[in-house]
């Protein structure tokens, strides 16, 4: 779904910089996304990508710079009330409720991420759950789930919320290239929703299918911003992957 650049930002991003002591993870980002936008960002290991998701979801706080939010200022705010705002994001690594079935680690999403109760959240639950393909599992506990499905369940939960903004960290990683295609199709479901994904993705083919504009961060910098074909033909971009920086 393409965005109407002359309104306002969804999210914005002004002069955000994250350091860890010595190390400075992000330099001076400056980023807007608008609703229904679809954005994906590449870059080399190290480059900050995740630290950046971190940020801009509250995991992490900025060591200077402003995030904001439908205009408001949400710099200080804890992950917990970015949630239910409709800032939300899945991890790298799935983190389900282990003893719990796949529908109560949903509806522990809704209650408690989203702020969704009674009827009304069960409802919403299976709704992530048809969406996502997993309503046939929906009594199994999570610790019996396999990569692909551990994936989809982080979709679930994050749908359960009523998101407005998904932020994706390499959601597609570790998959296989069927797999990685059934996912794209649940992405591509939610963008029918008007929901913005912002996708870290080193499955460039894959991410290609959802984002119609990349960004490439190298040394904690966006190096390059716009039309996937022309970032990915950037020098700069082509030098950062080439030259790499360490995780």
């Amino acid at each position: 779904m393409s965005s109407d650049t002359s309104v306002a930002p969804l999210l914005r991003a002004t002069s955000v910089e994250k350091r860890f002591g010595e190390l400075h993870v992000l330099r001076d980002i400056n980023f807007t996304l608008h609703a229904g936008e679809a954005v994906g960002i590449v870059g080399p290991n190290g480059a900050g990508k995740t630290t950046f998701l971190s940020v801009l979801v509250g995991a992490q706080k900025p060591s200077a710079g402003m995030i904001e939010y439908k205009g408001i200022d949400i710099t200080q705010l804890p992950a917990s009330e970015r949630v239910r705002l409709g800032l939300v994001r899945t991890h790298q690594i799935p983190r389900p409720f282990g003893q719990m079935t796949v529908f109560e680690n949903a509806l522990v999403a809704a209650t408690q991420g989203g702020e969704v109760k009674g009827q009304e959240a069960n409802a919403l639950v299976l709704d992530a759950l048809q969406l996502c393909k997993m309503e046939n599992l929906a009594n199994r506990r999570a610790e019996t789930l396999g990569l692909m499905d551990r994936k989809r369940l982080e979709l679930v939960r994050a749908v359960s919320t009523r998101p407005e903004v998904l932020l994706l960290d390499e959601i597609g990683g570790g998959l296989t290239d069927a797999e990685a295609h059934e996912l794209v199709l649940i992405i591509q479901e939610l963008q029918t929703r008007a929901i913005a994904i912002v996708w870290i993705e080193h499955l460039v083919n894959t991410l290609l299918r959802v984002a119609k504009r990349l960004i490439c961060l190298d040394g904690g910098r966006i190096i390059a911003d716009g039309n996937p074909q022309a970032v990915l033909k950037d020098p700069a971009v082509t030098k950062a992957y080439l030259g790499g920086y360490g995780q």
